[in-house]
């Protein structure tokens, strides 16, 4: 698959620094949360030398899982990347979460990788394909990325691999029904009593050859008499799946011609279809007994990232342009060529400061290089709040993490992954390439966070550090959007899930010492008059020397959605002098902005001032802008104010299964379907205008209802008058703006 000559020793704990793109594989562990994707890690890297002793995830002791919130939580919530050295080759195995609340990690490792492991678990059976799972496969479908399949924890009782074959062939065989099949088969261990059945060796379906840990080292054997027949069966389907992707047309005539196809011819076809991503073997791993030195089926799976998935060379580039926008040609994966790199993960370490996780796609990245620094400015959603940031820069000290290690590097070429520490204020996404010539990579698509978390400073201490914090949490995490709600006077940390909350809360306080306290999101509601009302502002102060005096009158009627406020002039004859009557406008529209019932801005009303009085020299600016507050807040007193509440278009992408039950959910928000769409892949969009206080805790309960299958976008349409009974209650609850909050 490439020059492996490339390749030599310069890292720390034997793991190479590449010389040569052909030398490297970059590999993504996909899959749900607890189906093995760290342990399998740790596995590996036993395997290949690059650690003495493998970790457990119970323990907190796993290489991946290196991060305090992880040890804590017993569960990744970061990428990870940990090189190992194999036949010659650099293999950079990017570690995901598998929870979909750290959705953005997930796709910073696709971004970061040329081909995926997918990781299914035996005892979770169906469960084990999540819709996140499912959601990436599609995702690699999309662009070409070669893709396997690994079956884990089949030693746990009454798990089946012929089963969860058929499960991923279900699931992942949109190639084919051949597209999805074992290059393995399990052999399983006595079982015992409770149905445990271990997992004892593998059989090699090409090679017909026993692989062998029984005695704690692998050896070869040849297959017992009663496993000939299923070892028949699934080979020549193997081989007919292979043949069928070979580029060797005749070979298929030759198979069924009855000629035995050379095992060498067999391999080499299987290879070129894994690279291409039109063949997706399956195959199951286990970790290492305890004292023996690799894993069950660790040494096939380090052997198929070699010789079968492709190098950084074969990747289509990424698309690039100029900092303006103008298109320029594609870089080429050439380590003397111009450097184009990116920035996939952003973290921040209490020694080092902020560490920058770079994919560099052409030339080479040294230390103390001048590089160009560019970025998007793009939130999750592809807005741009803030402009286009460039900086000239100079690289620092170039590493190669494993866990908590940092490994000294003197390069980082094309193709190949590498930190980098103090880049700035480089931020995940941003582009770094010649300072003569800059470029700009296109950016990845991340989901929309949209369930909101409101958080306030803990104490005068944590004010000052608050918004630094937040900051420099939504620079790492594209995944998070911040916002400072004007309206509500709010701080809102947007986030994908309860899980994302909390972890983004013990990022505040553990990396940046920042203590906050989460409050109920609040709504931005507004009021309105619901008819014609009038009201007389009188304010008069004698109290000793210069004195005050203003009296107005003012009628309010309502005015369509969107028409804000209307101020209108009808004095005659000099009531109230023409200096003062912009004085009553500046009155009667701080009033409402203040609110009149609850506390909420007021809008589409026409307020017309009628007559007034005033004195000669008691008269003042001030005074006429209190008379107009006043008048304003009687008329207010005499009439019914309605409450205005947000309403959202809500889009909801859905299986055909969960239809109804969304249609009725969303009735239950007091929501108003207007519309269906049939799409691809058996799915629904359903559309719908939503009251924004309904859908606040939205992201959690369409996970739970669609068990994850379902997403949703939304956004805002307009305020409509909010049901008087929930009205009452807002008002009651002391204008929170969200009932029950």
């Amino acid at each position: 698959m490439g020059d492996k000559a490339h390749a030599h020793p310069g890292a720390a704990g034997g793991v190479p620094a590449a010389g040569h793109p052909s030398a490297v594989r970059n590999v993504v562990l996909v899959g749900p949360s607890g189906s093995g994707k760290t342990t399998l890690v740790e596995a590996l890297a036993l395997t290949a030398g690059a650690l003495n002793r493998a970790g457990r995830v119970e323990d907190g002791a796993t290489v991946s899982d290196y991060d305090e919130i992880e040890q804590r939580r017993r569960r990744s919530v970061q990428l990870s990347l940990v090189p190992v050295a194999w036949d010659g080759c650099k293999i950079n195995l990017l570690d995901t979460p598998g929870y979909a609340d750290f959705v953005g990690e997930l796709r910073a490792g696709l971004r970061a990788a040329d081909a995926a492991l997918f990781v299914v678990s035996a005892a979770q059976e169906a469960q084990s394909v999540a819709a996140t799972t499912r959601a990436a496969w599609e995702e690699c479908a999309l662009v070409g990325m070669p893709r396997a399949i690994v079956v884990t924890h089949l030693d746990t009782a009454r798990t089946s691999f012929d089963d969860m074959t058929r499960i991923c062939a279900e699931n992942f065989g949109g190639d084919g029904p051949d597209a999805v099949l074992p290059l393995y088969l399990p052999v399983l261990g006595p079982e015992g009593a409770d149905g445990h059945a271990p997992l004892t060796g593998l059989t090699g379906l090409l090679s017909r050859r026993i692989l062998d840990h029984s005695s704690g080292e692998r050896t070869e054997l040849p297959p017992a008499p009663e496993q000939e027949e299923p070892l028949r069966a699934a080979r020549d389907r193997l081989i007919e799946g292979i043949i069928a992707e070979s580029e060797d047309e005749s070979l298929m005539d030759r198979y069924l011609g009855g000629e035995d196809i050379d095992v060498a011819t067999l391999i080499a076809d299987l290879e070129r279809a894994v690279a291409r991503g039109s063949f997706h073997p399956v195959l199951t791993a286990a970790p290492a007994a305890e004292g023996a030195r690799q894993g069950i089926g660790t040494v096939e799976l380090l052997e198929l990232i070699t010789r079968g998935f492709p190098t950084p060379l074969e990747r289509t580039p990424p698309v690039v342009t100029t900092p303006s926008g103008k298109p320029r040609p594609a870089p080429v994966c050439d380590p003397d060529g111009p450097l184009v790199a990116e920035v996939v993960k952003t973290s921040s370490d209490p020694y080092v400061g902020r560490v920058s996780l770079v994919r560099v796609f052409s030339g080479t990245l040294r230390p103390d290089d001048s590089v160009h620094l560019c970025g998007h400015g793009l939130d999750a959603t592809g807005h741009a709040p803030r402009p286009c940031h460039e900086a000239e820069l100079r690289v620092g000290a170039l590493t190669s993490p494993f866990g908590r290690r940092q490994n000294a590097l003197d390069r980082c070429v094309a193709g190949d992954l590498a930190c980098v520490a103090r880049l700035g204020e480089a931020e995940t996404g941003d582009t770094l390439s010649p300072a003569e010539d800059p470029v700009l990579i296109e950016p990845w698509s991340t989901p929309d966070p949209l369930l909101p978390l409101a958080v306030r400073a803990h104490g005068k201490a944590d004010e000052d550090k608050l918004s630094q914090g937040l900051a420099r949490l939504v620079a790492e995490d594209p995944t998070l959007r911040l916002e400072q709600n004007p309206d509500t006077g709010q701080v809102v940390l947007w986030c994908l899930g309860e899980a994302h909350q909390e972890v983004a809360l013990e990022r505040l306080r553990s990396r940046y010492g920042v203590q906050v306290d989460a409050e109920p999101h609040r709504v931005p509601l507004r009021e309105t008059f619901a008819g014609r009302a009038a009201g007389r502002g009188r304010h008069v102060k004698q109290s000793g020397g210069h004195g005050q005096f203003a009296i107005c009158e003012i009628e309010v009627e309502p005015l369509p959605p969107g028409s804000g406020i209307e101020f209108v002039d009808k004095v005659v004859g000099g009531a109230v002098p023409r200096q003062f009557i912009p004085s009553v406008e500046k009155g009667i529209r701080a009033q409402a902005a203040r609110g009149l019932s609850a506390g909420h801005p007021l809008v589409d009303v026409r307020v017309t001032l009628l007559d007034g009085k005033a004195h000669s020299v008691d008269s003042s600016d001030a005074a006429f802008q209190t008379a107009g507050a006043l008048a304003l807040r009687e008329a207010a007193a005499e009439s019914r104010i309605r409450l205005l509440e947000p309403v959202c278009e809500v889009s909801v992408l859905i299986p055909d299964d969960y239809v109804g039950p969304v249609m009725s959910d969303l009735s239950g928000r007091r929501g108003r379907v207007v519309g269906t769409e049939q799409g691809a892949g058996g799915r629904t969009l359903v559309r719908a205008e939503v009251p924004e206080i309904e859908v606040g805790r939205y992201a959690v309960d369409l996970r739970s209802l669609s068990h994850g299958t379902g997403r949703f976008d939304r956004v805002y349409a307009r305020h409509e008058p909010m049901p008087p009974q929930i009205a009452d209650r807002v008002r009651a609850e002391g204008a929170d703006g969200s009932p029950g909050a």
